[in-house]
This record gives C-alpha cells, structure tokens and sequence, in this order.
C-alpha cells in the first residue's frame, strides 16, 4: 500500500509539473552549454591565486592613471574599467600583473538572454517566478518520492545500487539513471526553490552595517601597496573594488567588494571606515546560484546540462511506464459472486496482466465465467472452482506493489470450498530471487484447506512464450479446458519493424552450408555495414540477430544454416520476391572508422558479411587488409577470394589473408 501511495503521489506531481519541468529542463541544457561556452575564452591568467589586491592595483596604476572598478567574475577573468594616458576608455579583460588588455568583456546573446528571462520568470515577471518556484518545489517533491521509491525497489538503501531487473528500456532507463542524475537532480531542485524564496523576499534580511573610528591620523599617508587590508586580500576573492572618485578627498573611499562582506576603505591610509557584512541568505543565495547554474565550474556545468537532459528523458520514460502499465484494459462480465473461474495477477509494470488476460479473454470467449483480478483484490469467491494466480517478482524477490496486502487477505478470506490452485511466475534468470514471489505463493497456497494443487508451480523466464505455452498445456489437460497454443497470441507487437524483399539466395550444397541473402528494404532506412538485422521468426517477441553487409541500398546476410536452427532455417525456406519484417539496430561501435591511418578487418566464418559492405563503403581509400578464416574451401570462399582479389586491384583494399 505505502508503494502505491508514493507511486501515486510520483505520478501526479510529474502529471501537473510536466509541461513546466520539460520548458526549464530544455532551458536549462541551452544555459549549461552557455555556461561551459563562458570558459572557454583565453582570459584567466596563470597563479591569480597568489596575487594580492595591493600588488595588482600598484601595478595597474601605472598603466591606466584613472581606473573606475576592477572586478573579477566567476571564471576568474580580470575585467577592468578605466581609462588610459590617452584619454580612450578602456572597458575590458586585463592582465592583473601588467594592465595588458586581453580582449572585450563578453556580453550575452540576445538569445541567450531571452533563454534566460524564459527561465527564471516565463516571461510573467513575479507571476512567472513564483510558478517556477512552485515547479522547482514539485522537482524536489518528485526526486523525493522517486527515491523512496527506488529504495523500495530494491529492498532497502544497501541495495540502492544493485542491478536492476530489465524488463523494458524505458523502465530500466528510468530507474538507472534516476540513480545516476539523483544528486545533481536534487541540487537543482533545493537551489531552484531557495532562489525563488530569496528573489520574492520571503527570506531576505537586512545587512549588517559596522562603522569603525579613525585611529590613523588623517594627515598620515600611505602608499596603496602598504594598505593592509589590500596586501590581505587575495584577488581572487574579489567581487569588484571601486575606486575613489576625487583622488586625495578624504571623503571619498574605496569600496571593496568581497563575497561576504562590504569594507569602505579611506583612500588615504588604508583605513576601515565602515564594514557591511552581508546576512547568511545572501551568502546562501551565492552559493545556491552556483550550484543551479555551474557557472564556476565546467565539469559541474557539464553534469548540469546532463541533469537537464535526463529530465526531459525521465518525463518520456515516465510516461511510457505509465501508458504500458494501463493500456490493458481488464473487461469483466462476471461478479465475484458468480465467477467459477478467477484469475489473479500481481504486476510492477504490466507485462503480467498482459499474459494474464490474453488467457481470461480467451476462457470468456469460451463461454467460462472467467474473473481477472489484482492481487490485492482478492476476496471470497462463492462459486469459484480454479484459481490461478500469475505473478512477477519486485526488487530482490518481494511482491509487485499489487500483491502486497495478498498474505493478509488470503489468511482473512478461506475459501468456503475446494478450489484448484496453479501458480505461474514470471522473472528472469539473470537475478538469483527468480521468481521468489511466485514460490512463496505456491507455498501459501498449498497450505490452505480448502485449496488443491492442479498443476505444479510453472515459471517463465524473459517473458519466454515457450515456457507459457508449456504451463497451458498442463492447466487444460488437467482442467479439460481448451486454451490456445499459438505463440503469437501471447507475443507483445513488436514495434519499428521494416518490410524486406527478398533479392537473392544462394543454395546450400554438400560441401558448402553458408548461404548469402540479399534483401531490398521497402522504405529509405540510415544504416551502415555493421549495424544488426533483427528478425522474428515465429512472428512472436523471440528475435535472432545478423550483422549486416550494406551495399547500394542492400541489405547482404551470410548465414551458416543449421537443420534444426531457429532463425537460419527460416531465411533459407524464403524464396526471391517474398517479403519478411525485420528491425534494424544500429550497432556504432562496429561501424567503419571515419578517420584512421589504416584498418584491420578480422572476420572467422560468416561474420565476414559486415566487413564486405565496409570494404565497398572505402570511398576516402583508407589502407585496408582483410584477415579471413573459413573451416573448408569450397565455392563459397572460393567466391570471397575472387571478391578480394577484385577489390585490390580497384584499390579498396590493399591485401587480403
């Protein structure tokens, strides 16, 4: 139930936030770039950090005999605004050991500033700010929950890190890098909401003002190199010092700007007139728009904009997690007082509900008084004579979050008569828990009066529609109830499948069990030699994988056929002019490099294919060698030795072995 309720809660403020969360995520990656792009600029002078404030002002008055402000900015660029012996105006980036103009200041883009306003305010100015305040507050609320929710997971914060059961890519996307972006995610979070609460004034407070009294004598002067207060001060700590604007008045100061504090300094001796220290909520909010723009550091900014961009995945993901746990939708005729047969289901993400009433739609189109319920539901069936309960597995071997009252209200509800009982899991092998739920529900079960085995515990692992298959033909043998075998009719669509014509096919002979397969795709599709062909040759969620031979909007395959084999067997029985669908996978790490000085292809056997269209592909004439190795000759190498041998003298390859 507490899962549910943090799901839930997940889900909602991720629905009411979504637009908003996916306008400053996008905004927020444009100013992380902005932000990297800022250090860029050759302007930081080498060791600034040994310099001091007296050192660089005695030097800088030597170049520019007024001088306004110097300032230093969070990328530790020296900016000055002066003027020179000229007369000219000199506003720019210097060289705090020499005065040496090192370029312009830079100012935002127009377009970066717009990005900015968009940002912070919507445009809505006050408005706008405390919507993205509110939006800000909702992130921290759904990093929140999202933790939790992970937490639970995984069965507690030591396993916080374990791996994770992959039951779809947009599940699994979800929960790692939630994982991985968690810190940064939340930074932004807490930082965003506290900039709101300061910039609305809801926490600001007043400066404090210290006034110290003159205990140099006023007609003591001192070299600005001797004034203490400069010589202990580090540039780098510097915000912005503004110089006097009569020299010699002793009414007018220096005014040096720290990042926590305000000193009013006589321009005379070097004397503290006035200090103003600045309150913690403005030393927080610094520190807070550091950390939400990475503006001082790039690696930061980096991990930022990377922060911004999963946000925008995380909206995708969630959204698909949600869609695929709901878009089944469970139709019931029947009442639990009037069902005989009640099928219950325990899910994380609705891919057992799947499987669970493909068998309930078929029993009521078979005129059964069939029942599809969640685990959590269960309750007295009156009438009932099966029972079967189709589950997954959560986290480390726990119950899915709609099973997780199953126990208490399976001890509340007995049964008033005999019932058969079968138990199906679902999980994978990879995981040392495999189906762990299932088996201890199977154990419940079995110790009930008033419930009989029917079937022994099945279990399916990877969604296999095999092993399904397996579990139906024992519940209707023993239930003499008929129930489909036809894999297809338990098999998810799959998606982004591509129509393939056959072209050509070699044959097989006694000497030579390789066969090549050209295939023309039906629409333009981005591949490249290397990239996979996954086929489905059941026409069911099992694929089989081929490297791909590109050539002139072909796709070739070299395939060793097995007798008995599930994919060969089924590209060798194609014939020329028939159509199969297939799904292209790009594979980036097996493409043919775009810049090297020479290149190596190693290929054993039919994984020559890949490397045939590379070959071809070698318009830039990078100097190739082909490395083969077949278990016969036949005319299969035969044909690759006379394909060699004419790509080296086309140039294409330099030698082949």
């Amino acid at each position: 139930m507490l899962v549910s309720i943090w799901r839930y809660a997940h889900l909602a403020l991720a629905i009411v936030s979504s637009i908003f969360l996916l306008l400053l995520s996008i905004t927020g990656v444009i100013l992380a770039v902005d932000a990297v792009n800022e250090k860029i600029p050759p302007y930081r002078v080498e060791h600034i950090e040994t310099l001091n404030l007296a050192q660089s002002v005695t030097a800088l008055r030597k170049v520019y005999p007024e001088i306004i402000a110097i300032s230093v900015d969070h990328n530790q660029f020296v900016s000055i605004d002066a003027i020179d012996a000229d007369g000219n105006t000199v506003k720019g980036y210097i060289d705090p050991n020499t005065g040496r103009l090192l370029g312009p200041q830079l100012n935002k883009s127009q377009f970066v500033q717009w990005v900015t306003a968009l940002h912070r305010s919507l445009f809505l100015k006050v408005t706008g700010r405390v919507i993205i305040g509110v939006v800000s507050f909702l992130l921290f609320l759904i990093t929140i929950s999202g933790i939790v929710l992970i937490v639970k997971r995984q069965q507690g914060v030591r396993h916080f890190f374990a791996k994770i059961n992959r039951d779809f890519f947009a599940q699994y996307f979800h929960v790692v890098s939630g994982r991985l972006f968690l810190i940064p995610i939340l930074i932004l979070a807490l930082t965003g909401t506290y900039l709101f609460l300061v910039r609305i004034e809801i926490l600001k407070k007043p400066n404090q003002t210290i006034e110290y009294p003159n205990k140099m004598k006023e007609d003591i002067e001192l070299e600005v190199a001797k004034f203490s207060i400069f010589q202990n001060t580090k540039l780098v700590d510097l915000k912005t010092l503004e110089f006097p604007f009569m020299e010699g008045d002793p009414d007018e100061y220096f005014v040096l700007k720290l990042r926590d504090r305000e000193l009013i300094i006589n321009q005379l001796n070097g004397s503290l007139h006035k200090e103003v220290e600045y309150p913690f909520t403005a030393l927080a909010e610094e520190l807070s728009l550091d950390l939400h723009t990475g503006k001082t550091n790039i690696i930061w900014a980096i991990v930022l904009g990377l922060a911004s961009l999963n946000i925008v995945f995380f909206i995708y993901t969630g959204f698909v997690i949600t869609f695929k746990r709901t878009r089944t939708k469970i139709k019931n005729k029947y009442k639990p007082e009037e069902a005989e047969i009640v099928i219950l289901f325990g899910t994380e993400n609705g891919s057992t509900l799947f499987f669970a009433n493909q068998i309930h739609k078929q029993l009521l189109a078979d005129g059964q008084k069939s029942l599809l319920l969640g685990m959590n539901q269960y309750q007295c069936f009156p009438k009932a004579k099966h029972l079967l309960v189709f589950t997954s597995t959560y986290g480390l071997g726990t119950a899915p979050s709609n099973a997780l009252q199953f126990e208490q209200k399976l001890n509340s509800h007995p049964q008033k008569q005999d019932v058969q009982f079968s138990v199906l899991g679902f999980g994978s092998k990879a995981y040392p828990d495999f189906c762990a739920y299932a088996r201890e529900i199977d154990c419940l079960l079995e110790k009930q009066g008033w419930a009989s085995r029917l079937t022994d515990l099945h279990t399916v692992n990877d969604k296999d529609v095999d092993e399904l298959i397996s579990w139906i033909h024992d519940w209707s043998s023993q239930a003499t109830i008929a129930l489909a075998s036809a894999p297809a009719i338990y098999s998810a669509k799959v998606v982004g499948l591509t129509k393939f014509k056959v072209v050509a096919k070699s044959a097989v002979s006694a000497t030579n069990t390789t066969f090549t397969l050209v295939l023309k795709p039906a629409s333009k599709i981005n591949m490249q030699s290397g990239d996979l062909l996954a086929i489905y040759p059941a026409q069911d969620q099992r694929e089989r994988f081929y490297s791909i031979g590109y050539k002139d909007g072909m796709v070739q395959l070299v395939v060793k056929l097995f007798p008995d084999g599930f994919g060969s067997s089924f590209l060798y029985r194609l014939e020329t002019n028939q159509t199969l669908q297939a799904r292209v996978m790009v594979n980036p790490s097996f493409h043919f490099p775009k810049a090297a000085n020479a290149v190596a292809l190693i290929a054993n056997g039919t994984g020559v294919a890949p490397f045939l269209g590379m070959i071809s592909e070698n318009e830039s004439r990078t100097p190739l060698r082909l490395y083969a190795g077949f278990r016969h000759r036949n005319e299969m190498t035969a044909h690759y030795v006379d394909f060699a041998d004419e790509q080296i003298k086309l140039g294409q390859i330099g030698r082949a072995v």
